[in-house]
């Protein structure tokens, strides 16, 4: 059994991630992997740190831990979502999220499938 303390969520030495896929700063850190293509892990953003648009096959589970985030669904507008609170997408649909403008936010996420990279962000 593996046990993690809250404490030790997003510790020194987590990788930011690579590729372009974010704007501002966040960090990650997996913590579990099923299989070849399901995938459990923090994402700590800075305030105002955010995904680029992008899809998962399978789907995304969000569960914001800590802090103020935002999210938006193609299509619609963006959304508030404070700690406890949880944001599904299902697979397929384009979305992006991350910190919210003015606080930093930690995020459990929970990832299906393959992720496809989209264009960026424009309108906050």
């Amino acid at each position: 059994m593996q046990l993690i303390r809250a404490s030790e969520r997003i510790p020194p030495g987590s990788k930011p991630p690579t590729g372009g896929r974010f704007h501002g700063r966040a960090l990650l850190q997996a913590m579990h992997q099923t299989d070849a293509k399901t995938q459990v892990g923090f994402v700590h953003f800075e305030a105002g740190a955010h995904t680029m648009w992008h899809t998962h096959s399978g789907g995304q589970v969000l569960h914001i831990v800590e802090g103020n985030a935002r999210v938006r669904p193609w299509g619609d507008k963006t959304h508030e979502l404070a700690a406890g609170d949880t944001a599904i997408a299902p697979p397929g649909e384009k979305h992006w999220h991350g910190a919210s403008l003015d606080a930093e936010m930690t995020q459990l996420a929970i990832t299906s499938g393959d992720v496809t990279w989209l264009e960026d962000v424009e309108d906050l």
